[in-house]
């Protein structure tokens, strides 16, 4: 049986982030000021099809698939890459040693999350990405150094996402801080987080095994941009 996470965009689109997304039976993706990702029901290229049909060119989408697919034409591959899936059912430091004041972020700091997501790239953030909710940052003075929130919610399952930390303010173990704190409040939630990461990224992975996620299943990424045929 195909497990809820193999397909995390389209079942996130199709449950509890259905709200916040347009398409049909077979293809689905996020409203455009929140996020740029697509859901595909079967990961075919009639899917993809459907999905050219529904939307204008230029437009760019993000796409998780477990595996390689085929891209028909009409679509331009700009990125295609391995990802990891890692989920973290016991995490394995309850508290961090005490840090900076974590704050809950909200709109008013959007501004500041933009620039700091334009510095880190930890992945695409919009001006309403914020509104997947559960974003947290440190501060120094008025400027945001680091944050961290969440992104795709299916099933019992909740994906932490943007995690980053300005290049000036590395080695502190702010992003440590703020994943901690995002795993303690789902899981007190009774529910299971998860994310992704390239697998070239080790600074992170290390991070991340040494708060008890554990490598799922490796994942494809593309970024498929819409061509005129």
């Amino acid at each position: 049986m195909t497990h809820i996470l193999d397909n995390p965009i389209w079942n996130a689109l199709t449950t509890h982030n259905h709200n916040i997304s347009t398409g049909n039976d077979n293809v689905r993706y996020f409203d455009r000021e929140i996020a740029a990702f697509a859901g595909l029901k079967n990961n075919r290229e009639t899917d993809l099809d459907e999905l050219y049909s529904l939307v204008s060119s230029p437009i760019h989408f993000i796409l998780f698939t477990p595996g390689e697919i085929s891209i028909p034409a009409g679509w331009k591959i700009l990125v295609k890459r391995d990802l990891l899936q890692m989920v973290c059912e016991k995490p394995t430091i309850s508290q961090l040693a005490d840090g900076p004041e974590l704050v809950p972020l909200q709109t008013k700091d959007v501004p500041a999350m933009l620039e700091i997501t334009s510095k880190t790239n930890p992945g695409p953030f919009f001006a309403r990405t914020i509104e997947f909710g559960g974003y947290h940052g440190i501060f120094d003075g008025d400027q945001l150094v680091a944050m961290t929130g969440r992104r795709m919610q299916l099933g019992p399952y909740v994906e932490v996402s943007a995690v980053c930390t300005d290049p000036g303010y590395t080695g502190r173990g702010y992003a440590a801080q703020l994943v901690n704190h995002q795993l303690q409040s789902i899981l007190a939630e009774s529910r299971i987080p998860f994310l992704h990461l390239f697998t070239d990224n080790i600074g992170a992975y290390k991070v991340y095994k040494k708060l008890g996620f554990e490598t799922r299943r490796e994942m494809m990424v593309y970024v498929i941009e819409k061509q005129e045929k």
